[in-house]
């Protein structure tokens, strides 16, 4: 039976290479896949005047990459149902708005087609991504893709964002620009967040 699925877990944990690395083992077994990404992340797009404006693609870290529909610029279910893969898959997926979760859900449940999401659960805030809420609400299956803290070696579970070296957690939830992101437990992450605000009120009493 066909099901809905996401796959999430943390800024670099290799989400985007599992999805490569599934869609490798269904068209290596002759099954046709079709795969989406957000608009949202414009981080690896090619600017070259000859991309399809629908179209961007899904990169991963050690350079792979894969051409990927741009899930915001075309109609789901019915660029589904004329290409009728055997299984569709989706990056980004937190980006994405409760509609097309829902979509996405109506092709698994009516058309029979697995659906499997892969994206960040939660943001630099520890708060869910839309797209995220969504999933965990009508998704079949969730799995987490595990990774490790960078500054020790418990189990990262929060996203720490960085703009010039340091930790911020206030801000708009997207931020594409001169900013970082590394993968943090909740120990690390509480212990920078509170060394901020200790830094913060110091700075307005001076």
């Amino acid at each position: 039976m066909a099901q809905l699925t996401f796959i999430h877990s943390t800024m670099k944990s290799g989400k985007s290479l599992d999805l490569l690395k599934t869609d490798h083992a269904y068209r290596e077994r002759g099954y046709k896949t079709l795969l989406f990404t957000s608009e949202v992340d414009t981080r690896y797009l090619d600017d070259d005047g000859l991309r399809d404006p629908r179209k961007g693609q899904i990169t991963t870290r050690i350079g792979l990459k894969a051409e990927a529909w741009l899930i915001e610029k075309v109609d789901i279910c019915r660029l589904a149902r004329e290409e009728n893969p055997d299984c569709i898959l989706v990056d980004e997926a937190q980006f994405l708005a409760e509609e097309m979760i829902l979509n996405l859900a109506e092709l698994v449940d009516h058309e029979g087609i697995p659906v499997i999401c892969y994206g960040l659960k939660n943001d630099f805030k520890g708060e869910l991504f839309p797209g995220s809420k969504a999933l965990l609400i009508y998704a079949d299956t969730l799995r987490e893709i595990e990774t490790v803290c960078e500054y020790c070696t418990n189990k990262a579970s929060m996203n720490l964002r960085l703009i010039d070296g340091t930790p911020v957690f206030s801000g708009a939830q997207i931020l594409m620009g001169d900013n970082e992101y590394k993968p943090v437990c909740r120990k690390c992450y509480q212990s920078m967040k509170r060394q901020q605000a200790v830094k913060s009120m110091q700075s307005n009493g001076d």
